[in-house]
């Protein structure tokens, strides 16, 4: 997927694989140094959240049409030498996919606990950002997808684990982005039930993103333009009633979200598309003469539609 070419159009998306330790960022696809341990977290006006990146892997091959597109991507580095951002590998197809996934894996912070041979101790978010590029000289259209998959840790007591040390904070620091999780969710959850209901005065709900790094990193996912699947892992054994009874409180909130995503456009993509469209319907009026209404010739009279053709032009410009 480094670059696939398809009916006049091309799609690039750059893979990302990272983990959440301890309330720190860490790139799993590169060898473990204090570089990569905490990594910046940054917030795009437009994109969102993101984690600083460069463009890196062993497939990268990049078109002329890519190149001019990757400025479009403010959280893509031109510096892949640059170890202290998010590397980001281009791929060509799935078994290299699989090889980024399994290389993170091997990466991922895990010890043993009283309840788990091997625990994970850690939060991790596997990123594919997808671009489409239609280059049509008619109609030319950009538009910007992204999937997180997210493998999160699953929330421990103290006591039932015997941690101590290292690995009692690492717990508390786990229990404390779950928790934050939970908060998002259940404010999130109030929100979309307020919107869904006419009759009920809106309140003034604040939703903790920032209270956690992986709340921070996963808002659009939680509540933006997006749709978002939960799978909740629970265990039939009544030893792990607490944590299942915890986990089914948490789908069950989840589920209340009610988010409304639309097509990532680039704005200019679109506003050239509506006004060829506004364009072509008044010349059609034109054209049929005496059948176009009072309105219609007052609207062809107008100084907006006298100008339309002019921020056409002016946008195809830029």
């Amino acid at each position: 997927m480094s670059e696939i070419t398809l009916l006049n159009s091309t799609l690039f998306g750059p893979f990302s694989y990272l983990e959440i330790y301890n309330e720190r960022v860490r790139d799993l696809l590169r060898r473990k140094s204090s570089k990569t341990f905490n990594l910046r977290v940054r917030e795009h006006p437009k994109e969102g959240p993101y984690v600083e990146g460069a463009l890196t892997g062993r497939h990268l091959h990049v078109s002329k049409c890519l190149i001019e597109l990757l400025p479009v991507l403010p959280n893509v580095s031109s510096h892949p030498l640059d170890f202290s951002d998010l590397s980001k590998h281009l791929v060509q197809n799935y078994g290299d996919v699989e090889e980024l996934m399994d290389a993170g894996n091997i990466n991922r912070t895990t010890a043993a606990t009283g309840m788990n041979d091997v625990s994970s101790r850690s939060h991790a978010i596997f990123t594919i950002k997808f671009t489409q590029a239609k280059f049509d000289s008619e109609m030319p259209c950009e538009t910007v997808s992204k999937i997180h998959l997210v493998d999160l840790a699953g929330s421990e007591r103290a006591d039932a684990t015997g941690a101590t040390g290292v690995r009692l904070k690492e717990g508390g620091n786990i229990n404390k982005s779950l928790v934050t999780l939970g908060n998002v969710i259940s404010a999130l959850a109030d929100l979309s039930q307020d919107a869904s209901n006419p009759f009920v005065k809106k309140k003034q709900v604040f939703v903790p993103y920032r209270d956690s790094v992986l709340t921070w990193l996963l808002k659009d996912s939680l509540g933006g333009n997006s749709k978002t699947i939960m799978i909740a892992t629970i265990s039939p054994a009544d030893v792990h009633y607490g944590e299942t009874l915890s986990t089914l409180r948490y789908a069950n909130r989840a589920k209340n979200i009610i988010n409304k995503p639309t097509v990532n456009e680039d704005p200019n993509v679109r506003l050239i598309r509506e006004l060829r469209a506004e364009i072509a319907r008044l010349k059609t009026l034109l054209a049929q003469g005496s059948q176009v209404g009072s309105s219609e010739i007052a609207l062809l009279d107008s100084p907006t539609a006298l100008s339309m053709e002019e921020k056409l032009q002016q946008n195809e410009a830029r």
